[in-house]
């Protein structure tokens, strides 16, 4: 069986945030709540409400549809912009002789 619609919002949520480094913390300011109760919120103890789907849908710049698909859809339609950038790790061809990273 599937993920349930509840659990998918969760991965979602939990991918946008890893993708864009993201914490609770700073989710927790864009929707106006604690990040205790983001916290309950990803952890399924408290239910998102519409209000914080198209809140998050928003901050993200991604439609609450795509929110709602999951994450692999969410974080496609996530704007290049909103993308933290990560150093790009070098081929060990790249790697000074007898230097381990």
């Amino acid at each position: 069986m599937g993920m349930s619609s509840s659990e998918r919002l969760r991965a979602a949520v939990a991918a946008l945030m890893r993708l864009t480094g993201d914490t609770q913390a700073s989710l927790a300011a864009v929707l106006g709540v604690d990040q205790t109760q983001v916290s309950r919120r990803q952890s399924g103890t408290a239910a998102w409400s519409l209000d914080d789907c198209d809140a998050i849908a928003a901050y993200y710049g991604i439609d609450v549809l795509d929110l709602l698909a999951g994450p692999t859809r969410a974080c496609d339609a996530l704007p290049a912009g909103h993308r933290r950038s990560v150093p790009r790790r070098r081929a060990a061809a790249d790697e000074p002789k007898g230097v381990r990273p």
